[in-house]
């Protein structure tokens, strides 16, 4: 029988709120970069690559303040690391890798704004009873996603409204996915210091996605890709960085629900980004997105602040 995540220790409110804000403004611009290496580069190879240099200058930081010993771990913890890396990274950013060439980044930012509503009925199995707002909360977002996957509201970054249909439902479902492993992630053994955690997920995604990037015949030719890639390749270095480490701190010291309001939060920065830079057009299902987000955020936060 399920049962509920053992607890974690609740950090301080300004130790809670400074991760937070930097999660939901810092991941918001990754689809941007998602989508401007993945249009132009390889995209498993791109991405796997950024997560192996950011886990590089992670690791670094570590070893200079605390010792080489810091960044040691067990085989369990290891074991859990691999799965929580290629499952919350290989798995999630390979696939919205695949999908940006095709879907808005802005709508894919959107759809991942499932996640919370996967976390709430993992809550519920559990024997959780989330509270009344944030149950309207995930309603609303319940039926603006259904909305927004209609064929024919949005257009295609290439290909045909087709090609946005089944891309956006792979978002769906490695939405479901990371929010799987992510609501799991308070049963499994993984080291103490969250940045220690965050270095050795992504040095585990960075192998899964290069090893499939080879596979499927993906190089990266240092001269082939213009400034603008590079640029966006360098920038999800950084938010991988300082996301990351975020995400996995809050992972072990938040409420799973409130860490689960980036999603609703990210859509904003990445609609406006990629409307400001990629010239990427508000639809009508986008504008539907961004009031879904922005009220289902509200909703959520406020129940979360309620005593349960």
């Amino acid at each position: 029988m399920t049962t509920s995540a053992p607890p974690r220790a609740a950090g301080t409110s300004a130790a809670i709120w400074v991760p937070l804000v930097a999660l939901w403004i810092v991941w918001g611009s990754t689809y941007l970069g998602i989508a401007v290496t993945g249009r132009q580069m390889p995209p498993f190879v791109s991405n796997g690559s950024r997560f192996a240099a950011a886990a590089l200058a992670l690791a670094i930081v570590v070893a200079v303040t605390k010792g080489p010993r810091a960044l040691a771990i067990t085989w369990a913890q290891a074991r859990a690391t691999a799965v929580m890396g290629v499952m919350l990274l290989g798995v999630g950013i390979g696939t919205l890798g695949l999908a940006e060439r095709f879907v808005p980044s802005g709508l894919a930012a959107l759809i991942v704004g499932l996640m919370p509503m996967w976390v709430v009925v993992f809550r519920m199995r559990a024997g959780d009873r989330p509270t009344r707002f944030t149950l309207i909360g995930v309603a609303i977002g319940i039926i603006g996603l259904a909305v927004m996957l209609l064929p024919g509201g949005t257009k295609p970054v290439s290909g045909s409204d087709t090609n946005v249909t089944l891309w956006s439902l792979a978002i769906v479902c490695s939405s479901f996915i990371w929010a799987l492993f992510s609501w799991r992630a308070r049963k499994y053994d993984v080291p103490a210091n969250s940045l220690v955690t965050a270095i050795w997920e992504m040095l585990f995604a960075s192998a899964f996605l290069i090893g499939i990037g080879l596979i499927f015949g993906e190089r990266l030719d240092l001269a082939a890709f213009p400034v603008e890639a590079w640029a966006g390749w360098g920038w999800l270095i950084i938010a991988s960085i300082i996301g990351y480490s975020a995400y996995s701190y809050l992972l072990a010291h938040a409420p799973m629900q409130l860490t689960a309001t980036y999603a609703f939060v990210n859509p904003v920065v990445a609609v406006a980004l990629g409307y400001l830079i990629l010239g990427e057009p508000i639809t009508s299902d986008v504008a539907l997105g961004l009031v879904v987000v922005v009220g289902g955020v509200s909703l959520v936060v406020l129940g979360e602040r309620k005593p349960q």
